[in-house]
């Protein structure tokens, strides 16, 4: 087993698991938190980074190269995007061990940009995947620094499901020809579940490139559950070692990967023409919300393991100089890996010089043995992009989300069958305009109740809980479990209106306890000011309990503070229960005084 990562000089002492956050330092040295790493480098720790780097360097080749087949480009330019982002990351990114690279999960996004654009010429795509990678990089650097990291929380864990499942649906269907040694025109996730199994029946399948791609499946499924066997490594050598000694791209029609160009990447600044600008980008700024999303949570697992903790908008900064470095260089959009990050873990990973080591030694296979992946069938590479797809599928933690929530449940449905139906980069649309509606679903309409005073329980309750508890005569408690904001402000005022009708007595006082209320905007202040004038025309008295003082402060710049008066604001419903009792004298008798 390989040593544990040791405890880094950030970690709380005494054992605390917490991560301890770091003060950040000042100046220009706080966004390069490479040279922060390198000046307290222990050199213990180069043996296990050299050793994890190599040990990666067998996953990064099959992967990179699988991943640019799948996203549309020449396999030469998975590599690509393979070194220089692992370099730029290393000085730019605030994670120890996270390897950043092609992902299966963006590839169907940027299938989908390129695919109508390129018209088939490998230059043209590599040029709108390049573009995409900028765009990509730009909005992630600007959202950093503008301190924008936390947006990704805005997709709740349903929809971040749905969405990933109808991308790994997508691309696992995209693969299927490649996997049967056909192909199809694609126009589309249903379209392609039509075309692929009419063109089975049809007899189009080459039987050897099946075999040869199934097995290899087989293989990478079969070892998946040996992490300490790298699965992919030992699929890919012997499917290739098959492929060369059979000679079956010449006798059997088996494609192949061919010889790769010599050299390593050159800077290049990818040219699209102008009706290419639109559809590029929304697709690099979809590609950002995607990458960061992924990237995200695996760095906040990694950073829980190693207990430190990464600055979100700094994770943002990273991604997106790598991302931007990989489209200067010759390469496309990258995410994190959550296949290859663990391998650089258990292979004893210590800091981002595992990530140098491993882009050094494919940049040395470009250089000293180009033709070294010649005979890789490109069903292989159909297989391995299968298999992550299959690894991105969410299905246990559905089944809870069912038990529990079925209508998240069904909502993470309907995405991944927007995804299916409408595309990947329609898909992000959709899952955003999802989120935004569930969360102004559960806002528009929240909870509210009408509280009294259960025997034998401190405090006040919601009746419809309690059914024995008693209401003061003339007092309606009445309690809103939500900010104050526009679309609930109607509401809001309907409800307090139909708890002072339903009243058993007369009502004198309407005391709303405001403590769960964290906001109000123009639209509701407004409202309450109505609502006061409906109470006054009826004798009824509007009070406040329990306020929290920045709602306070937002009420006296509305000028409803001053118009409600300071005495109608009271600390606790206690204290305005007992302010009540004092004006208005009713026949009431508290539990607790009884026992007084």
């Amino acid at each position: 087993m390989p040593a544990p990562v040791p405890p880094p000089n950030d970690a709380r002492p005494g054992g605390d698991p917490r991560p301890r956050k770091v003060t950040a330092q000042r100046g220009w040295t706080h966004w390069l938190p490479g040279l922060q790493t390198l000046r307290c480098y222990e050199w213990a720790w180069l043996p296990r980074d050299i050793v994890a780097g190599l040990v990666l360097t067998t996953m990064l080749v099959p992967v990179g190269i699988a991943y640019a087949v799948a996203s549309g480009v020449p396999g030469i330019y998975g590599l690509y995007a393979t070194i220089v982002p692992l370099l730029a990351y290393a000085l730019f990114g605030p994670s120890r061990i996270l390897v950043l690279g092609p992902d299966s999960s963006l590839a169907a996004v940027i299938l989908a940009v390129i695919l109508p654009l390129s018209g088939g010429d490998p230059m043209r795509a590599i040029a709108l995947a390049s573009m995409m990678a900028v765009v990509s990089g730009v909005v992630c650097i600007g959202a950093g620094l503008a301190r924008l990291g936390f947006i990704t929380e805005l997709l709740s864990k349903p929809i971040r499901y749905g969405y990933m499942n109808g991308i790994a649906l997508t691309v696992l269907v995209s693969q299927l020809p490649k996997l049967f040694g056909f192909s199809v025109d694609s126009e589309g996730l249903l379209q392609d579940l039509v075309a692929i199994p009419k063109a089975v029946l049809d007899g189009k399948t080459n039987l050897t490139t099946f075999s040869l791609g199934a097995g290899t499946l087989a293989v990478i499924l079969l070892l998946k559950s040996r992490p300490r066997v790298p699965g992919i490594l030992v699929a890919v050598v012997g499917a290739t070692v098959i492929a060369g000694v059979m000679d079956l791209a010449t006798r059997a029609g088996v494609s192949v990967l061919g010889p790769l160009p010599q050299g390593l990447p050159v800077l290049a600044m990818p040219w699209i023409t102008t009706a290419d600008i639109v559809p590029v980008l929304i697709g690099g700024c979809a590609v950002a919300l995607v990458s960061f999303a992924d990237t995200s949570v695996l760095s906040r697992v990694y950073a829980a393991r190693t207990r430190t903790w990464v600055d979100p908008n700094q994770e943002m900064v990273g991604l997106g100089v790598a991302n931007l470095a990989a489209g200067l260089f010759q390469g496309f959009p990258i995410s994190s890996s959550s296949s290859r990050t663990p391998v650089a873990e258990a292979a004893g990973a210590r800091t981002q010089l595992t990530g140098v080591v491993g882009a050094l030694a494919v940049a040395l296979l470009l250089v000293a043995a180009p033709d070294l992946l010649q005979n890789l069938p490109t069903t292989a590479l159909a297989a391995v992009v299968i298999a992550s797809a299959l690894g991105l599928i969410e299905v246990t933690d559905l089944r809870r989300i069912y038990r529990i929530q079925r209508w998240e449940f069904w909502l993470s449905i309907a995405c991944t069958a927007g995804v299916a139906v409408l595309g990947a980069i329609a898909g992000i649309g959709l899952a955003i305009v999802m989120a935004v509606i569930e969360f102004l679903w559960d806002a528009w309409r929240p909870y509210s109740a009408v509280l009294g005073r259960a025997e034998g329980v401190k405090g006040y309750h919601d009746i419809t809980r309690h059914p024995d508890a008693r209401r003061i005569p003339g007092l309606v408690l009445f309690r809103w479990d939500a900010p104050l904001f526009f679309a609930n402000a109607e509401w809001f005022h309907d409800r307090v209106l139909d708890a002072v009708a339903t009243s058993p007595t007369p009502v004198r006082w309407v005391v709303v306890t405001a403590e769960p209320v964290t906001s109000v905007d123009v639209t509701s202040a407004d409202m309450l000011a109505e609502l006061d004038e409906s109470l006054r025309a009826a004798g009824i008295e509007l009070c406040f309990a329990a306020m929290k003082d920045p709602v306070k402060d937002k009420l006296k710049r509305f000028g409803l503070f001053a118009r409600f008066g300071e005495e109608t604001f009271f600390p606790t419903v206690g204290s305005a229960v007992g302010a009540y009792l004092r004006a208005h004298p009713v026949e009431w008798e508290d539990w607790e005084d009884r026992i007084a």
